[in-house]
């Protein structure tokens, strides 16, 4: 820090010169609180508001280790493969949630080209949020309103509609619910009655079902045939739909 350019006449204490800085105090306290207190950082779970001090701080000021344990707690949370997906979404493990965190998530990924874990994100927010939440933000405890960059909204919104329709194709999650390509079914008017249920349900609640657990599935009372052939259609579905995540919200395929 003592590197940066300061004026002739810059004061000094004790012969140290003073450095003053452009950052929002709060983000220095929290950088200073991790370098004085060597257990601050390392804790279970911290608010994203410090991760997002750490990250910013942390490339602006080479300090190399903060900036990347900041970056691994977010990667951890929004990770880039379908696996730890299906063991991190009931909760985070590494970031403290409240309502809008996923709004504010995406916005300091965005500022800081952390293009990794954006795919995870934006799929949160489609799951969490209504369009009109998406539009309008989400208004946080503080008073301010977490809200989505143009170019992050635009995403969102244009990716919604198309997995709402992919999920329903053939060789994605939900595709067998309206194409059923198998004969060997012991109970024909129950699972068919199921099939046509899921599908009058999508059709109500225009919900994303593209990474919805084999657990959800797994309750329907489907003929034992039928059931493990909807468990291997939606173990493929979600796969697919994974693979394919980035595509959907207009990201390269590194970005997953």
């Amino acid at each position: 820090m003592q590197g940066l350019p300061q004026p002739p006449d810059q004061p000094n204490v004790d012969g140290c010169p003073m450095v003053e800085l452009s950052d929002d105090p709060v983000d220095v306290e929290y950088l200073l609180k991790a370098l004085y207190i060597p257990t601050f950082h390392c804790q279970n779970k911290l608010p994203l508001a410090v991760v997002a001090a750490f990250i910013r701080l942390g490339r602006k000021y080479d300090f190399k280790d903060l900036f990347n344990s900041a970056v691994a707690r977010l990667t951890s949370d929004c990770p880039a493969t379908l696996e730890e997906y299906d063991v991190v979404q009931t909760e985070f493990k590494t970031i403290e949630e409240h309502s809008d965190i996923m709004l504010d998530l995406i916005t300091l990924a965005s500022q800081n080209n952390i293009m990794s874990i954006l795919p995870c994100a934006y799929y949160y927010a489609l799951q969490d949020y209504s369009l009109a939440e998406l539009f309008d933000g989400v208004q946080k405890s503080d008073g301010t309103v977490a809200s989505l960059s143009p170019a992050d909204l635009r995403r969102c919104v244009i990716a919604k509609e198309k997995l709402l329709a992919k999920q329903l194709q053939p060789g994605y999650t939900l595709g067998w619910a309206r194409k059923w390509e198998f004969d060997d079914c012991t109970s024909h008017p129950r699972c068919r009655v199921l099939r046509e249920a899921i599908l009058i349900r999508q059709s109500d609640d225009a919900a994303i079902h593209a990474l919805t657990p084999l657990s959800w599935f797994r309750r329907l009372s489907f003929c034992a045939t039928c059931a493990l052939h909807v468990a291997d259609s939606v173990k493929a579905g979600r796969k697919k739909m994974w693979d394919e995540l980035p595509g959907f919200f207009d990201l390269p395929p590194g970005a997953s």
